[in-house]
């Protein structure tokens, strides 16, 4: 079939579908649209079989739903109604919820129902976000087979099958209509609210709208909640702070709130600064970054100095998982394999956390364990670099320098990892270098319904970093790999793995994905001829290095992305920011032009740029007797990529050497 997608946004709910019916051979468009106009202007121009409308925020025009049969996707059971569904269900702890597939009709959600199916709910229920990307997607995915399955039987136009009208539906369905949910209905409040109904209240409005609060004066919306079981104090007092979260005080313990989003005018960045406010300038601060309204950021980074004189309490990475509290990086051992995960909001990776998560790589890579399993979060398993906390530096061009350096260090780090097997399992989607990163590892595996974006060209033409040009083509082959970074369009699971892009694809669901990747883990580590598979992967880097060094991929890989970042096209600095305004950014104030500036400056040189070591310092290349590796030597801008065999074995003896100082044993998440 001809089938047209009506979307608001071509979210991951959309491009699931984009790639379930694409695999059954539809041929699929996809229109955002944000009027009444755009809408009839893609059907006029396209004139399809079926329109779909995956996530629509405004009506269908009558002169489109009375001429083409309009299926829109509702995320409630039968008869809910309401543009906040999944918020009342969070918030009024159901123990069930569903998607209905609805015909158009003059009124929201009103028309008749061609498909409806429930999925349970959890006592703690994640965040709406995670909902949406997960019991609702797949309840999406089967309501839309099932109604096409209708038509494509023709049981609809003979007239064996009718869909179920509202009226009908409401005699014995437990859906209603509902109100849009208000801040009002959002409030918390601290002296009176427990820990289950905050985190609750939080995650009917994570990612969006967030609940408003004010915190040490800042008026904000909070997002990311967690709970905490064993830090107290008064409610509503910020108690402790941990990897850029804080803890609250509430009237029966505690709660962890990592995400803020200072409310206020985007353009008067003053008004959240201390310092403006006193009349004094930016040169005084020694904030790294600035709160700036209208950006979600780590709660610490939006509160800024107010949160002098609350403790760290920092957690170690392999503490016992014993008790609820916050963790962005968790560590354990079973069976010879090492389980390393990471639960990145929004799957973005800053320069701090992918610096801590590879310093508890290393960890890993430390222990007497076999396998080293990296697990990402269930929502996502990495985006790549942390546009919000780009925006947010005070100068995003450095600090995009800064971010993929950091990117790279970690993968650098496991392509040369030859004491351990490493694999990537992708619980949840992964974009751009979230991507490359996975291919990292010596095998991938996802979760059935992931859904991958192994590109960077939407984000203004960003060339991307990560090794891509290496470890992509080694898989998919160099015309696959072009093709699959110039099209820009979203990857199922499975064809992935028929690409060769992941090793499998298994589980329908995180739980029975997780059971079973550890389960190849544990048989990975006790197979006998794992010592021959490291000792081949090794031989096999040492080949692959003789042809290339990764420092020349790396080295061409960011002489394209320093034109991104610093040259004459602002592209990529215009579709960074409409990003994270949400397409709507406000004018830039305060900031030298980025064309201005052609080179990163020397205080990012200075941090993400290793030198090369001096010409008295050992100059043979690493031997194929050699296991580990030591820290990727960064390609200062300018620098040729040409290495010879011994600058690079310079090089890597440096950096070992001063790996090998500075590896005492740590079991901090720092």
């Amino acid at each position: 079939m001809k089938i047209l997608f009506l979307t608001s946004a071509h979210n991951s709910l959309s491009q699931r579908l984009l790639i379930e019916l694409t695999e059954r051979g539809h041929d699929i468009r996809v229109c955002v649209v944000a009027t009444g106009e755009e809408m009839i202007y893609a059907v006029s121009d396209d004139a399809p079989d079926l329109i779909i409308a995956p996530m629509l925020k405004i009506a269908i025009p009558e002169v489109v739903s009375s001429r083409y049969l309009c299926l829109i996707v509702h995320p409630g059971i039968k008869g809910d109604r309401g543009p906040s569904s999944l918020d009342w269900a969070i918030a009024n702890d159901e123990k069930s919820w569903g998607v209905s597939i609805l015909a158009a009709a003059p009124e929201f959600d009103a028309g008749p129902i061609w498909a409806s199916h429930e999925f349970p709910l959890e006592a703690d229920p994640p965040a709406k976000s995670s909902l949406y990307r997960g019991p609702v997607t797949e309840a999406a995915v089967r309501g839309v087979l099932e109604a096409i399955g209708r038509i494509e039987t023709d049981e609809f136009k003979a007239g064996s099958w009718r869909p179920e009208k509202l009226s009908d539906a409401l005699s014995y369905a437990h859906g209603r209509l509902r109100p849009p949910m208000k801040q009002a209905d959002r409030a918390i409040d601290w002296t009176r609210d427990n820990t289950a109904t905050i985190v609750r209240k939080v995650r009917a409005a994570d990612s969006a709208p967030g609940v408003l609060g004010s915190l040490l004066g800042t008026s904000c919306f909070l997002y990311g909640a967690h709970y905490e079981d064993r830090i107290k104090g008064p409610p509503g007092r910020i108690l402790a702070r941990r990897d850029g979260a804080i803890c609250i005080g509430a009237v029966d313990g505690a709660v962890w709130i990592s995400h803020l989003k200072a409310k206020g005018d985007p353009n008067a960045p003053e008004a959240h600064c201390d310092l403006a406010q006193s009349g004094l300038g930016c040169e005084l601060c020694d904030m790294e970054f600035c709160s700036v309204a209208g950006i979600k950021l780590p709660a610490t980074q939006v509160l800024g100095p107010s949160l002098r004189g609350v403790p760290e309490m920092p957690l170690p990475i392999d503490a016992p998982d014993d008790h609820r509290t916050f963790r962005e990086i968790a560590y354990a051992e079973e069976g010879g394999v090492g389980y390393l995960s990471f639960d990145f909001y929004n799957g973005a990776m800053s320069t701090t956390q992918c610096r801590r998560l590879l310093g508890a790589f290393l960890h890993a890579r430390s222990r007497p364990t076999r396998v080293i399993a990296l697990l990402g979060g269930v929502d996502f398993w990495s985006n790549g670099i942390h546009l919000n906390a780009i925006e947010a530096s005070a100068d995003p061009a450095n600090e995009s320098w800064r971010n993929i350096n950091a990117m790279d260090d970690l993968i650098f780090e496991m392509l040369n990892t030859m004491s351990h097997f490493v694999i990537a399992g992708l619980r949840g989607n992964a974009g751009a270098g979230g991507v490359m990163l996975a291919l990292a590892a010596d095998r991938a595996y996802a979760m059935s319904g992931v859904v991958l974006n192994p590109h960077y060209r939407s984000m203004g033409e960003l060339y991307g970093s990560e090794y891509w040009t290496y470890t992509l083509p080694r898989r998919v082959g160099q015309a696959r790999a072009m093709e699959l970074t110039q099209a820009c369009q979203p990857l199922g699971a499975k064809a992935a793995r028929e690409m060769g892009l992941l090793d499998d694809a298994f589980g329908e669901d995180a739980n029975s994905f997780e059971a079973e990747l550890r389960a190849r883990a544990a048989r990975l580590a006790q197979d006998p001829e794992l010592r021959a598979m490291l000792r081949e992967k090794h031989e096999r880097r040492l080949d692959d290095e003789s042809i290339k060094p990764l420092a020349s991929y790396r080295a061409e890989e960011l002489e394209r992305m320093k034109v991104n970042f610093f040259g004459p096209d602002p592209a990529y600095h215009e579709a960074r920011r409409r990003f994270v305004f949400k397409g709507n950014p406000p004018p830039q104030q305060g900031r030298a032009p980025i064309s201005a500036r052609t080179e990163p400056s020397q205080e990012v040189l200075g941090k993400a740029v290793v030198r090369p070591m001096p010409d008295d310092a050992s100059r043979s290349a690493p031997s194929r007797d050699a296991i580990g590796s030591a820290h990727a030597p960064r390609l200062e801008p300018g620098e040729s990529s040409a290495l010879t065999g011994g600058a690079w074995g310079a090089r890597l003896l440096g950096m070992l050497r001063r790996k090998v100082a500075a590896a005492q044993p740590t079991r901090r998440d720092q």
